[in-house]
């Protein structure tokens, strides 16, 4: 594959938006998505949110000091099962970003209907484990991002 992947979605102001169509895989035997899957569905909402923001890479493997994103802590709220053959937006805010570490709240919506909230905290870490700040053009990408959180 040639050239840069431009990402997938939309952004509706500053929050991207993932459709994604759920098909028999997703599913278990009652026909509702397997609760593992919702995860799934929010790491491709935020790799697709970096990307159309102009984020390509979501790993410096190639640097000095290889790293990655980490997930520090997550957690998700589960309100309504998605379906066989639904069609789910995964809602993807950022709504902190400080030399370490990146906030984000993921809803996961099935026309209109809140199925899945998640609230993720996400930092860059080295290969071996070690936390490195996030690189200055990752912060002044995502910066015109951020969204105030509702109290």
């Amino acid at each position: 594959m040639s050239g840069t992947l431009k990402g997938l979605g939309f952004f509706d102001g500053k929050t991207h938006v993932l459709p994604i169509s759920i098909y028999y895989e997703d599913t278990d035997l009652s026909g509702f998505v397997y609760h593992a899957n919702y995860l799934r569905y929010m790491e491709r909402g935020r790799t697709e949110c970096f990307r159309l923001a102009g984020i390509s890479k979501m790993a410096g493997l190639e640097d000095d000091e290889p790293t990655a994103w980490a997930i520090r802590r997550i957690q998700v709220d589960y309100h309504r099962p998605a379906r066989l053959d639904d069609v789910i937006e995964v809602r993807t805010s950022l709504t902190g970003l400080s030399g370490a570490r990146m906030h984000a709240t993921q809803n996961i919506v099935c026309g209109g209907t809140l199925l899945v909230e998640g609230r993720i905290e996400a930092c860059m870490t080295t290969l071996t484990g070690r936390a490195r700040r996030l690189p200055k053009y990752v912060l002044q990408t995502l910066a015109p991002l951020l969204v105030a959180i509702e109290t």
